[in-house]
């Protein structure tokens, strides 16, 4: 499949490191990552709700919703809001192509031909995504488990206890494994933040052989993007504004307790291993640390399985197309022909 304009999007557990490779991405002369945004799920789950796409009034009702919605994050786009809406009603008419009409106007605020979107809980809804973008790729940032935790420890939005903290990761690095195996070749690649802040060159222009793009050396100094790609309030996303480093790998030491290190280990141990992080040889967690992660871990399994089976309920009616028809690779899938070369400038 031609990958001059598949949609990129980058996946991950949270502190994983993924705003630095969005700013990298977006450092690149053809590809636009915006900040992360807030409608793409909520928009794909009120789907009924938001009617049949073909219809020119439905487009307008969701591109209004997605433009000046409290909680969207459209205003950190940069873009004109009526202009928006008023591309979005002349996109085809799926779910997908007024949803990713907002990231085709926002690579074409900057000249780009491609777009690419950044949300580390994506990685649980990648197959969300594929219906949404069907020729989409997928990059996931792993990062050592211990050190991914103690950041999310420290962040003053993230509220739940260290049990939730070790789940996420190894939700991550699980939802990885059953992507490598499923999805379609050339549609997924796992990379370490270890190795890209130790050697960006060398593994940007691998990651440049999977988009298949030309690699550009301005994509290893993501700080000059950053005042552009970063909101300013998002003060935890300070390390961005300055160079590529190695100093916070395996700063875990450090930033947790022993009994957070024995359990993080005693839990992720193989998936640590099996992903080149050396354990530390600390003491087995105790059964109290050890059973509270497993109560943690099994509610948000249960959740999980509650929200699956309520999602193919509603597959059983859907309210119209979902597949973006932007791409000459999505409307090759779709049995159509590629857009007008007019109609593609009008519509960025």
């Amino acid at each position: 499949m031609a990958t001059l304009d598949r949609p990129v999007f980058v996946i991950g557990c949270p502190r994983s490191g993924t705003t630095m490779l969005q700013l990298m991405l977006h450092s690149h002369p053809r590809i636009a990552v915006p900040p992360e945004t807030r409608f793409m799920i909520q928009a794909y789950h009120a789907r009924r709700r938001h009617g049949d796409m073909r219809r020119p009034d439905n487009r307008r009702r969701l591109a209004e919703w997605v433009a000046g919605g409290k909680d969207t994050k459209f205003r950190e786009l940069g873009l004109d809001r009526t202009e928006y809406v008023d591309h979005a009603v002349a996109a085809p008419g799926s779910l997908g192509s007024v949803l990713g009409t907002v990231f085709r106007d926002y690579a074409a605020r900057f000249g780009k031909p491609r777009w690419g979107d950044k949300r580390p809980s994506y990685f649980k809804h990648v197959g969300m995504l594929l219906r949404l973008f069907p020729d989409a790729q997928f990059i996931h940032l792993v990062r050592d488990g211990r050190d991914c935790v103690a950041s999310l420890l420290e962040m003053p939005w993230y509220k739940l206890d260290v049990y939730h903290a070790i789940a996420n990761w190894a939700e991550a690095i699980d939802f990885g494994r059953h992507h490598a195996a499923h999805l379609p070749a050339g549609s997924y690649h796992e990379l370490r933040y270890e190795d890209l802040t130790a050697d960006p060159e060398l593994a940007l222009k691998r990651l440049c052989g999977f988009i298949g793009e030309d690699y550009d050396p301005a994509m290893c100094e993501p700080r000059h993007v950053a005042q552009v790609a970063v909101p300013a309030h998002k003060v935890w996303h300070a390390n961005t504004h300055t160079a590529v480093t190695t100093a916070r790998s395996g700063s875990w030491s450090t930033r947790l307790e022993p009994w957070q290190i024995s359990l993080c280990e005693t839990v992720l141990g193989s998936r640590l291993e099996s992903h080149g992080y050396e354990l530390s040889g600390a003491p087995k967690a105790t059964r109290d640390h050890r059973t509270a992660y497993r109560t943690t871990a099994a509610r948000r399994r249960g959740a999980r399985l509650k929200r699956t089976g309520r999602e193919r309920l509603i597959r059983l009616w859907e309210p119209g197309p979902l597949s973006a028809l932007l791409t000459s690779g999505q409307r090759a899938l779709a049995g159509l022909p590629p857009l007008p070369h007019s109609q593609l400038v009008e519509s960025s």
